[in-house]
């Protein structure tokens, strides 16, 4: 675990402090070899392929779709040519076995944004 990221997610407000320990958490036990670190001001994995970003009354988890088809980009929100997310408001709204299933996809299948 990055100590960058770690006093980052603890600067956050609640909910959403919560809601990024809680995505942290899964992302660093669903990714090998994730490289977290701070990018773009924000918790970054995998070279950009992931980020959290807490934002005023939700939580974006976001996902490169570099590379990834159609099909399998309409599983996220945004209209990024690269990045994608999942909005979270809640605790609640995490859907642990979904976001450990794109996490998975996008891991194999994307491509970083840098690369």
């Amino acid at each position: 675990m990055d100590k960058m990221v770690t006093e980052y997610v603890e600067r956050q407000i609640s909910p959403q402090k919560e809601i990024c320990r809680r995505l942290r958490k899964i992302v660093l036990k669903s990714v090998p070899e994730n490289n977290e670190q701070m990018r773009w001001g924000v918790p970054s994995y995998k070279l950009g392929k992931f980020y959290i970003a807490p934002l005023k009354d939700s939580v974006n988890l976001g996902f490169s779709v570099k590379g990834l088809s159609e099909e399998e980009i309409k599983n996220f929100s945004g209209g990024g040519r690269y990045l994608r997310h999942l909005k979270f408001k809640t605790l609640r709204d995490i859907d642990e076995k979904k976001v450990v299933r794109l996490l998975k996809m996008v891991d194999k299948k994307a491509k970083c944004v840098e690369c």
